[in-house]
């Protein structure tokens, strides 16, 4: 069984979009997913412009990776690393702590994650 970072059964992030380093809409990992797509966020356009900046375009689709690419209000799995340098910037993604993998812990520590968490 899969966890998320409330040590609970990791939930479904999103499947329309379809996320998740396997796509199986999941944010789950493994020894092949080295950007550790494990953070379920809520995109906003701030978070998305911040990324697209430092080199990561989750915006412009790539047909031929079959990426429609993102929008705001899209959830997607993010890879951790990513995510904290938006976050330390001051731009943050909102997180779904249920659909977080467990794994997130090794980078972010829970505090700043549920003070990260969607409120809705």
């Amino acid at each position: 069984m899969t966890k998320n970072v409330l040590g609970g059964v990791l939930q479904t992030c999103c499947t329309d979009p379809l996320t998740g380093f396997y796509r199986d809409g999941k944010c789950n990992t493994g020894p092949d997913d080295h950007g550790k797509h494990t953070i379920c966020v809520l995109l906003t356009q701030e978070f998305l412009l911040h990324q697209k900046s430092v080199g990561n375009d989750l915006i412009t689709p790539r047909p031929e990776y079959g990426f429609d690419g993102l929008k705001p209000g899209d959830n997607w799995c993010v890879c951790i690393d990513r995510w904290k340098q938006s976050y330390d910037a001051g731009i943050v993604a909102h997180v779904r702590l249920e659909a977080t993998h467990e794994n997130a812990l090794e980078t972010v520590p829970l505090e700043v994650l549920q003070k990260s968490a969607r409120t809705n």
